[in-house]
This record gives C-alpha cells, structure tokens and sequence, in this order.
C-alpha cells in the first residue's frame, strides 16, 4: 500500500517536523498555513534541521536540504489537497478553529482520502462527526520532534475502519515509525497521564515546594527519565498544555484535571517555552 501524496495542515512545530520526516521518506508533501510567514518560518526551520540532522540523530544520513524542500509545497490554499491520499491536522486545540478545517477537508478533499488528527486531547469521533467519512478518520498522536520520535499513538475513533488503521500503519511504516493503537477517549493514554503529571509538578513549583530545576532533577535521577516534567512541558509547549488541560477538564468533570493558576499566569505572560525562548527554563 504505497501513499505518496499527504497534506499535512498547520506549520507549527509538529506539522513542519512532519512535513519534514514525510519529505525525508519520498512523499510528496502539501503544507498548508493561513499564514504565509508561519510557512516561510516552517522552511527555514525544515531547511536548519535537515542540514544539522546528523548531528543529532545519528542513524539518520545527511541529505541535501533543497531536496527534502523541493518535495514540500508551501501553501496557504487548502485546493492543493485534492490530490492528497491522507491528511494530517496539526491546528490548535481549539475547538471552533478544528470544526471550520474539517468541514473544508470534507468539501475539498477527494472521497478516498483519509483525516487523520495529531491532537492532544480532543475526541476523534467527536471530530470525525464534522465529516461525512467517519470511517476514514483516525487519531495519530505524533511525538516531538517528530522526525527522531519513532513511536506514534494510534487512535481508533467509534466509527474507524480496519482499513483506515491499517493505511495508517502503512504510512507510518513509510515513515520508519510504528504506532500503538489505543481506544478513543479524551486524551487517549499518553496525556491523560502526561497532562496530570506536568500539571502537577507545576502546583509544586507554584506551592514552592521544589525549583523546577530540583523538580526536573528528581525525575531523571530517581527514574531515569531523559527528561522531567517541566522540560517536557517547555518542549510541548505551555499554552498547548494549558489547552489540553482545559479539553481534559471539561470532558471529564473531573477537579484533578483543574488546570494550575501559574501555568495559566505564564501562557498569560508569553512564556511559553521553547517556541519563546522563555519558560521553566530559557533557550
């Protein structure tokens, strides 16, 4: 099952390492932003880490960046997509900016094509809804940086296809990653832990029980993480962690999933982590 064209929506930080990690592996790529300096942004970002890829990944072999750019195109004009084979939605986790993008998929997008949806926490039949092929829309929960991460969680929504699970497999495969498929619920299995974590940690420095340093350090000494919550929570994003607390917090009804007042404080002040120079820690 070979899957050459794939949309991938949003140029942020998951959908530009997409965009990259599917040009890496021969796809033909189409990146779609309403903006157009979000997407020269995402080049030069595409353009810096596949020049300085071997340097971090070793198993990865060094190629020439306007190869793996020539296979990107660049667009704020969701029209590209009606030749994609697969899509995958990278937006916000807001949703009222999620319902207007499914809705245009739906319309423009040719009735093959498969949605897939890289969200943190919002339910994927919920999404699936928006359309009118429920079979065809999956979740598939991308790590970052998406091109060294090579584990992928795989979201089967109430109304998923076999077939739909398996072209996702296939692709993934493309890709030279796996995935494990779990079942649809708000924040599937990673972040329904990982939130309550990095949420938690963030009381603790709030309660000034330990420094974020001291917090972080806990971790990686005591359990040997590579990396502790409130590093995680920087690299994610704080505002993306916010949004995903709130998802949590309102499907469940559920007080342990109240979001900390200083997490709100700082994605209030711009601080929110390494897209911004600033958060626990600076960059």
């Amino acid at each position: 099952m070979e899957l050459k064209n794939v949309g991938v929506i949003g140029a942020g930080v998951m959908g530009s390492g997409l965009a990259q990690n599917l040009a890496q592996t021969r796809h033909r790529v189409m990146l779609v932003d309403v903006s157009e300096k979000i997407l020269n942004q995402a080049k030069l970002e595409i353009r810096n880490r596949v020049r300085f890829g071997g340097l971090f990944d070793k198993g990865q072999r060094a190629e020439n960046p306007d190869e793996v750019l020539s296979r990107i195109e660049f667009t704020t004009d969701y029209h590209s997509l009606e030749s994609a084979d697969f899509v995958i939605e990278n937006v916000t986790e807001k949703w009222e900016i999620k319902r207007d993008v499914y809705a245009e998929l739906d319309r423009i997008c040719s009735a093959r094509c498969i949605f897939a949806a890289n969200t943190s926490a919002i339910s994927i039949t919920k999404l699936a809804s928006l359309t009118r092929r429920a079979p065809q829309v999956l979740g598939m929960h991308f790590m970052n940086p998406v091109p060294m991460k090579r584990m992928v969680e795989v979201i089967r929504g109430y109304h998923t296809s076999e077939h739909t699970i398996e072209t996702a497999k296939a692709l993934l495969a493309q890709m030279g990653k796996e995935g494990i498929v779990v079942n649809d619920s708000p924040g599937f299995v990673s972040n329904r832990v990982l939130m309550l974590t990095i949420n938690e940690a963030i009381f603790v420095v709030q309660d000034q029980v330990a420094s974020a340093e001291e917090v972080d350090r806990i971790f990686k000494t005591c359990f040997e993480h590579k990396m502790g919550p409130l590093e995680t929570g920087d690299l994610i994003g704080l505002d993306t962690i916010l949004l995903s607390l709130e998802v949590l917090y309102e499907s469940f009804n559920d007080s342990k999933y109240r979001p900390c007042p200083l997490l709100k404080k700082m994605v209030d002040a711009g601080l929110l982590g390494r897209k911004s120079g600033q958060g626990f820690y600076s960059y």
